[in-house]
């Protein structure tokens, strides 16, 4: 069970473990009620201490990945419950449902640390590298939504090397996240001059806010802010089973 297990080098052990783990039961390799490796496995495979192979499943426990259990072992959790689902399809697609051309154009490329302001809204380490990106789509040549990401590249490092010239960051995001746990603000406002000049609208115009954070493998990933013209846009949502 252990031999497709590896781990990446990235970070510390405890955090390669947990990702290691994690791969196959996001996949779907490893399915709900399939037991996991124990501890004593995953130590004389990794060659690590108790302690650093503990961490790792603990982690994944409480991201309700695994159940851990104290004689049988570990298995694979299942999902139980409803879920609410809340529908929102990329910027692109949305746009060529219907009939227009899409288009794309990056505003500002940036990198930072995470202030203690930001380092609490978003659930991470102060000092944290990030990546921040402000866009601007349009539909038929027209401004229809922008967005401001924050990629955390503690959890996504390839985005260092990115450009994102050409391709927009949610559409990039989704590509590597395979397994996106996301959670949605979604608020109104109305547009101030700066945001009414970058949508072509008159100031004061109502606009549709979202707030989306991602995770990777249980770590905060992406941070997006998406706004919208007030009025052509709509969220669907649904209750589904698990």
């Amino acid at each position: 069970m252990t031999d497709s297990l590896a781990l990446d080098g990235r970070g510390p052990l405890h955090e390669q473990i947990r990702r290691a783990v994690c791969a196959p039961i996001i996949s779907g390799a490893w399915p709900p009620g399939r037991r996991v490796p124990s501890e004593h496995e995953l130590m004389a495979l990794f060659g690590a201490s108790r302690m650093t192979v503990n961490r790792a499943m603990r982690t994944l426990a409480d991201d309700g990945l695994i159940v851990r259990r104290r004689r049988t072992g570990s298995v694979v959790a299942a999902a139980t419950g409803d879920r609410a689902v809340m529908s929102i399809g990329s910027i692109r697609a949305t746009v060529e449902a219907g009939d227009q051309t899409y288009s794309y154009e990056s505003l500002a490329r940036r990198h930072a640390r995470a202030s203690d302001d930001s380092a609490g809204r978003f659930k991470i380490a102060a000092g944290t590298p990030l990546l921040n990106l402000s866009c601007r789509h349009f539909a038929g040549g027209r401004p229809t939504a922008l967005e401001d990401h924050w990629i955390n590249l503690a959890a996504v490092p390839e985005a260092s090397d990115e450009p994102f010239d050409k391709t927009p960051p949610g559409e990039w995001l989704a590509a590597r996240l395979p397994w996106p746990k996301s959670q949605y603000v979604v608020t109104a406002l109305n547009a101030g001059a700066a945001m009414a000049k970058l949508l072509d609208l008159a100031p004061g115009t109502a606009c549709l806010k979202i707030d989306r954070r991602s995770w990777r493998n249980g770590v905060p990933a992406a941070f997006v802010t998406t706004l919208y013209p007030g009025t052509g846009h709509a969220l669907t949502g649904e209750v589904a089973p698990p």
